[in-house]
């Protein structure tokens, strides 16, 4: 692979996209525990626990991944924030759920230094750090934001009550969920060759079908907790069960232990109940389809449902039989339109890549007779052009859902 596809650029978005993860982050905290708070002064402990068992088990998965890669990378830790702890203290850090906050610090500091020195070895570490670091955000945004933004939304639901704030709230925080998909998908656009750079405008569209997605997905499952609360327990498990052994039956290869892949296949099957996630190469657009129509069936399952109930059972509050039908339809159809949206970014903007175009590629992925050239020529011109240092840190994690984000 040449020396210029061999190079990660580190650019100015993403770099203030670090800027403000880590405060963001700590944010975040500050507003879970305000919520806690709250529901604890409104006796509503039965939300309250669902609310500790989100964040409880959102945080034990992510401090989970990150010991589990320190684990894998023989633990050599490329920041200093990072190799202050000796391998005893990390684990202890992790198990005490604060191993995540030095790969956020790690992170910063990498990109910090990348921006003030420009040196391409910073700028390699610099990625290969925030790669794993939106991997883990994806962890924590299907496992916590997306069930709490849920949980929220069936309050309201319940309540029956409806103001701008909170508006605002649900969709500012669907916004934030949107937004960590697409800087997921932004992640992986640096495997890409120069000349398959995507604009920013394809990065607009992203987010859009995505948000346009993700609120119906999540609208849909408010709909039908807020009249059958315990019923979407079931829901979740059943549906869980069935998307986990698609997990398994696609032959996932993503993490280095038998145990880590069977955490990972579960994962998957977690992200899949709110939004759709590439793990396995090949057939991916014949995957794609069924899941989304799996998902577009099971939406209107809920809505029926809901419309059944509120014809049945009516609330405190009224509703009249035609807003409840309406309300159902547009939720479907918001879905719809994100299906679409879909459609038009992978025709229009999306670039198809074999595996061996992508940056980081070795010697044992490209075929044998190219590697023999790739060899000679890099010992003809050896001299001349030596080897970039970037390359060797290329995150084999990420460039494997890199793989099948982008074949």
């Amino acid at each position: 692979m040449s020396g210029t596809q061999a190079n990660f650029k580190y650019s100015g978005w993403d770099f203030l996209f670090t800027c403000v993860g880590l405060p963001l982050y700590l944010v975040d905290i500050g507003l879970d525990i305000w919520t806690a708070v709250s529901f604890y002064k409104e006796k509503a402990y039965a939300c309250l626990a669902v609310l500790l068992v989100l964040l409880l088990g959102s945080s034990l998965l992510t401090q989970a991944y990150s010991w589990l890669w320190y684990s894998y990378d023989k633990f050599e830790r490329k920041s200093k924030v990072e190799r202050w702890p000796t391998e005893r203290l990390l684990k202890l850090l992790h198990v005490f759920q604060l191993g995540i906050y030095f790969r956020h610090a790690g992170v910063l500091e990498k990109a910090v230094e990348n921006f003030m020195t420009k040196l391409p070895d910073a700028e390699g570490v610099a990625v290969f750090l925030s790669h794993d670091l939106s991997m883990l955000r994806i962890v924590e945004t299907f496992s916590e934001s997306a069930p709490q933004l849920t949980l929220m939304l069936t309050i309201i639901l319940q309540q029956g009550h409806l103001d701008p704030v909170t508006v605002l709230k649900a969709v500012g925080s669907a916004s934030a969920i949107a937004f960590t998909v697409t800087t997921y998908h932004r992640s992986m656009r640096s495997f890409l060759p120069a000349k398959k750079t995507q604009n920013i405008i394809s990065s607009v569209i992203c987010f859009i079908w995505n948000l346009v997605l993700i609120s119906s997905r999540l609208t849909a499952l408010a709909l039908f907790a807020s009249v059958l609360p315990c019923f979407i327990f079931a829901h979740f498990i059943c549906s869980w069960l069935v998307l986990f052994f698609f997990a398994w039956r696609s032959k996932t290869d993503f993490m280095e232990s038998p145990g880590g892949e069977w955490l990972y296949r579960a994962t998957v099957g977690l992200i899949w109940y709110f939004n759709w996630f590439n793990v396995a190469e090949g057939t991916t657009r014949y995957r794609t389809a069924l899941y989304h129509g799996y998902i577009l069936t099971d939406i209107c399952i809920l809505c029926a449902v809901w419309c059944w109930k509120m014809s049945t059972d009516p609330p405190d509050f009224v509703i009249e039989p035609m807003h409840a039908l309406i309300t159902a339809a547009c939720v479907i159809a918001v879905y719809v339109l994100g299906l679409i949206l879909k459609v038009i970014y992978y025709k229009v903007f999306h670039p198809n890549l074999d595996k061996d175009e992508l940056k980081g590629a070795s010697t044992e992925q490209q075929p044998e007779d190219e590697v023999g050239f790739r060899v000679f020529a890099a010992a003809a011109n050896m001299a001349d052009h030596p080897p970039s240092s970037p390359s060797a840190h290329c995150n084999k994690r990420m460039r494997k859902l890199a793989e099948n984000f982008y074949s």
